[in-house]
């Protein structure tokens, strides 16, 4: 149809204090041309929507040869280390699965997010460019408060860190080309994010009911395998009922362990526990000893975090309840690493610093950086935005137990600061697994006892407590490795 006459406003405001604008017309042959960059744009857009695609069903990364030790190791561990920094990638899929050994983490069910690149069209700048620069101009920039500026400035003290470990990423062309094909199964296939989520057990509500004493776990312990006389294997399984909450659940064995709840089935890693309740009862985590104490205890607390309420993730706690953990009767008695997650907020650091940690016993020596990219390497969102920043802190501190005295000190390993990781995120306020590279710092003797606090996952080799550490253990989230 004919534009010829049709006229477009760029002032629609009935301000009559706003000045006025002589409105414009577009010729027949700026119209075709402007409906002809739209087809391109949308062809374009179709073009990379089909290659993407087509990336995530090629072949799985393991099965490639390669000739590139970095890359060799990270598809073994899980963690590419970049050669002259001090900068990390992390696969979250792989180290999780470093913990089983019938089944393994379906990274398809991990990687819920960032996988889909953000193809929006420019159409709208074609059609409103006029329009979006004038409201661009009218937009006013608010002044920051004194905690908005001390965040403000603490951000741009670590930024030169972070574009530096971004830059590392984005020059490591061969993990780059893979990052698309994280989520594919190791059979090669690639399973859309299914309703995992629509009908699982919300152990938060279960726990806070009059009945959550009596709800039992009933676990599937395994004792032998015998051979059959058609030569196949059957595996004997004993089945033990045990209290679901305020109770230490263990697989003190070697092997994954199956376990039922409520009609559903979940996956225990070897040599882990669990301890399922709310902050009140976290006393019955205590050991009865110091030397039974913890020498790694990672904590990831549910802030008060407007987004975090406004998607109902999770339920959050006020900060001051976070005083009340119990960390130095939980240490064990030749000391403990503490690592606490913080987001970005002043107020948070403030707290952790001039309160928590001093509550804690805990004495502040680094803080590391996770900093979340997309499957294309690019970061999540722009690394100046003020309340969305693509990256969390780790604060790491010693509890340095009975023994205070320069001798002691002098046995515990300086923990560089500014460390940075980088990974894909998972679900929401899903945190990578970074025990192993905490390892090399945790005081006390081999091998060290590690414990989660506010764990939504379990792992190999750690104690795991909160309300809901069964979250990510459902048997959607795995599949059993062949036989």
């Amino acid at each position: 149809p004919s534009c010829q006459n049709q006229t477009y406003k760029t002032n629609t405001f009935k301000n009559k204090n706003r000045p006025t604008h002589t409105p414009f017309k577009l010729d027949r042959n700026q119209t075709v041309n402007r409906t002809k960059d739209q087809f391109k744009l949308q062809g374009i857009k179709k073009n990379l929507l089909a290659f993407f695609r087509h990336l995530q069903t090629q072949t799985p990364i393991m099965s490639q040869p390669n000739n590139n030790q970095n890359l060799s190791t990270f598809m073994n561990s899980g963690f590419y280390y970049f050669k002259g920094s001090n900068t990390v990638f992390i696969d979250p899929v792989r180290v999780l699965n470093q913990s089983y050994t019938q089944f393994t983490v379906t990274p398809s069910s991990y990687y819920s997010r960032f996988f889909e690149p953000n193809l929006q069209t420019d159409e709208h700048l074609i059609i409103s460019e006029h329009k979006r620069k004038r409201k661009r101009k009218e937009k006013k920039v608010r002044e920051l408060n004194e905690r908005e500026q001390a965040a403000d400035q603490r951000h741009q003290r670590v930024k030169p860190l972070l574009m530096k470990a971004h830059e590392c990423l984005l020059e490591a062309d061969d993990l780059l080309l893979n990052l698309g094909k994280l989520r594919i199964d190791d059979c090669g296939t690639f399973e859309p994010k299914s309703t995992v989520e629509s009908d699982e057990q919300s152990f938060v509500e279960l726990g806070s009911v009059w009945q959550a004493p009596l709800f039992e776990i009933a676990l599937h312990i395994n004792q032998d395998h015998r051979l059959t006389q058609d030569c196949t294997f059957v595996q004997n399984c004993e089945k033990r009922n045990v209290p679901a909450f305020g109770s230490l659940v263990a697989n003190e064995t070697n092997s994954d362990m199956e376990a039922d709840f409520l009609n559903r089935r979940y996956i225990i890693p070897k040599r882990s526990s669990f301890y399922m309740s709310d902050l009140k009862q976290i006393h019955g985590l205590i050991p009865g000893k110091h030397e039974c104490g913890f020498n790694l205890i990672v904590i990831d607390p549910p802030w008060e975090n407007g987004s975090a309420n406004q998607k109902l993730k999770y339920p959050t706690l006020p900060n001051r309840y976070f005083l009340s953990l119990p960390i130095q009767r939980l240490a064990h008695a030749d000391g403990a690493l503490v690592a606490l997650w913080v987001t970005n907020k002043e107020k948070l650091r403030i707290f952790v610093e001039k309160d928590l940690f001093p509550k804690w016993g805990v004495k502040y020596m680094a803080t590391h950086y996770w900093l979340k990219v997309k499957a294309d390497g690019s970061l999540i969102s722009e690394l100046d935005l003020f309340h969305h920043r693509p990256y969390e802190c780790l604060i790491l501190g010693y509890y340095y137990g009975k023994d205070e005295d320069s001798e002691h000190l002098s046995q515990l390993k300086s923990i560089p600061d500014c460390q940075v990781y980088i990974s894909i995120p998972g679900d929401y306020s899903r945190k990578p697994p970074v025990g192993e590279i905490l390892h090399e710092y945790i005081p006390g003797l081999e091998p060290a006892r590690c414990l989660e606090l506010f764990a939504r996952e379990l792992l190999g080799g750690w104690t795991s407590w909160g309300n809901e550490p069964l979250r990510f253990q459902d048997s959607r989230y795995f599949t059993r490795k062949h036989q």
